[in-house]
């Protein structure tokens, strides 16, 4: 968790309102929270009805114009907020901003970096998971007009927000930088609870399903973009660990 706090506090950004919600850990997060107390613009710790539940009321405290949220072992990279920042003043109709993303072991060393492009509701149908909330950012007012976190989801709810809000005909736009960093260890939701995700994803996409070829042409679009952007060296390295696990 420090690392977390940590993560967002050096990012020294001028503006910053920062909400832990804690769920009533016993495992030493909340000395740790109190260490930085006096750099929070709230916090609590209290039993809650699930991480969405817990996102939820941070999300509800919220007073400016973007938010995110960021999980008790993930980080945020120094300067995310800076260059957030920075497209949000060139891009100012934007709804959504995301970055690129790190899978971290437990020591911060780094098991692969995940580059995303510009995502689209037909895009997430197809392909799933096309950002991240470790690198992604909106703005405060969608919650006003689609609503918050789905707390029918234990583990989904992340895909289904983002669903939902590209559903709704937001514009999006995505930096190819890196700002988060997601941590895999034996421990992670991530890790252990595969099978509610697959249960989950399946209910959410329920009467939402993409044809083979629709799937193909969102692939061979995402290549296509990470191409324009220069990212040569990572669409070479997907393609020949697909050709490795075939």
């Amino acid at each position: 968790m420090e690392r977390t706090i940590r993560s967002v506090l050096d990012q020294g950004y001028p503006n910053l309102e920062y909400v832990i919600i804690d769920g009533g850990s016993t495992d030493g997060s909340l000395d740790i929270i109190r260490k930085y107390a006096n750099r929070l613009a709230y916090w609590v710790s209290e039993p809650d009805q699930g991480q969405a539940n817990a996102i939820n009321k941070g999300l509800r405290l919220a007073t400016g114009e973007w938010v995110a949220w960021q999980n008790s072992d993930d980080v945020f990279y120094e300067g995310a907020f800076s260059q957030l920042a920075q497209k949000t003043s060139q891009s100012p109709d934007a709804d959504l901003i995301i970055g690129n993303m790190n899978l971290i072991d437990k020591n911060d060393v780094l098991l692969r970096d995940i580059k995303y492009v510009r995502p689209t509701y037909r895009s997430m149908l197809a392909e799933g998971m096309v950002l991240t909330n470790q690198s992604a950012f909106w703005k405060r007012r969608l919650h006003t007009e689609v609503g918050y976190l789905s707390e029918d989801f234990d583990c989904g709810f992340d895909f289904e927000w983002f669903l939902r809000i590209l559903e709704y005909g937001i514009s999006a736009v995505h930096v190819n930088s890196t700002w988060g960093g997601l941590r895999m260890h034996e421990e992670t939701k991530t890790s252990n609870h595969q099978a509610v995700f697959v249960r989950e994803y399946e209910k959410i996409l329920q009467g939402r399903e993409t044809s083979s070829l629709r799937k193909k042409y969102y692939k061979i679009r995402r290549m296509v973009l990470m191409l324009g952007q220069g990212n040569f060296s990572y669409v070479l390295r997907g393609l020949l660990r697909r050709s490795y696990l075939r």
